[in-house]
């Protein structure tokens, strides 16, 4: 029996990096189920895993996955019931935003950051391609900044394409396990390229008829850093899970609406229309942003509110 890291997956086959460093094409011993979860992959890069090599001596097959401390999600592109598991056992989350070039809106930004408060993953945010604004971008960048800085979110300006300010995000990442997201064409390959340059990520330029970002990642892989440490570069998040909880949960994942929801009249309040609501009270007063509480009300909405 040998055990290691998954370190990339293509749907059907999984490398696996053991812990004597050899590289091992696996596939998947039986049919495994995640708390219920509809996986389209079960196992998800990040795992830790026992498996077993076949005749060849140069496949293996996994045959037991350990317990996860964390894990991502998002629904599958192909079919609306199910979810593709996208990274695993991560130490810490970077989200990568850019106000242009293409434009990142905070309800992205948000649910992503339910999502990994509802997993318990550290989140940063890193705000790309600052070289780009302009007087009234910048305004912009200092209202984003103070929002999310005020619910206790790291923030932090970056250019990657300019490596400026990028020695501060190199630092924090190396000897952890971290996964970067964000929407396509914010810069994910380029700032890893900028980290280390020995990985060389593919990049793609933006789209000018839409503005958008063109795919680069179709699977997550982890990436191993010369400095010490791990990179996962995920492919886009459109469609991010939130499916392990229900509406009346959801509260939760938004620590300033957690905070204030303390001083509700009623223990049961959705926080939506009640009377004596100390959340929409603290919108009305600015104490929790707009953006914010509409983010949340949106996602109340979502399929009748219903995560699981």
């Amino acid at each position: 029996m040998n055990t290691g890291i998954v370190i990339k997956s293509t749907g059907s086959w999984f490398t696996v990096k053991g812990d004597d460093r050899s590289l091992v094409n696996c596939k998947i011993k039986g049919t495994y189920r995640i708390r219920g979860i509809r996986a389209t992959n079960p196992v998800a890069v990040g795992d830790r895993v026992t498996y077993t090599l076949q005749d060849d001596n140069e496949t293996g097959l996994i045959t037991h996955i350990e317990e996860r401390k964390n894990y991502i999600i998002r629904r599958s592109p192909n079919l609306s019931k199910e979810y593709q598991l996208i990274a695993a056992n991560v130490d810490q989350a970077w989200l990568m935003v850019t106000l242009t070039s293409p434009r990142t809106f905070p309800e992205f930004i948000d649910r992503f950051l339910v999502s990994a408060e509802a997993y318990s993953i550290p989140v940063s945010l890193i705000f790309n391609k600052t070289d780009l604004y302009d007087e009234a971008l910048r305004s912009e960048l200092a209202w984003f900044r103070k929002t999310y800085r005020d619910i206790g979110y790291p923030c932090y300006e970056i250019s990657a394409k300019e490596k400026i300010n990028t020695n501060q995000i190199r630092s924090m990442m190396a000897n952890h396990l971290n996964v970067i997201s964000g929407n396509s064409g914010v810069g994910k390959s380029t700032l890893v390229n900028t980290l280390d340059p020995s990985l060389n990520l593919r990049t793609a330029d933006i789209s000018i008829a839409n503005k958008s970002g063109r795919h680069t990642t179709t699977f997550s892989e982890m990436h191993e850093f010369s400095f010490g440490g791990y990179i996962i570069d995920t492919p886009g998040i459109k469609g991010f899970g939130l499916i392990d909880f229900g509406k009346d949960e959801l509260f939760h994942y938004f620590p300033e609406i957690f905070k204030a929801s303390s001083g509700c009249r009623f223990h049961n309040c959705s926080h939506t229309h009640e009377p004596g609501c100390a959340v929409i009270k603290a919108v009305a007063e600015g104490t929790i942003t707009e953006s914010r509480y509409l983010s949340y009300l949106n996602m109340m909405d979502d399929e009748g509110g219903k995560y699981r």
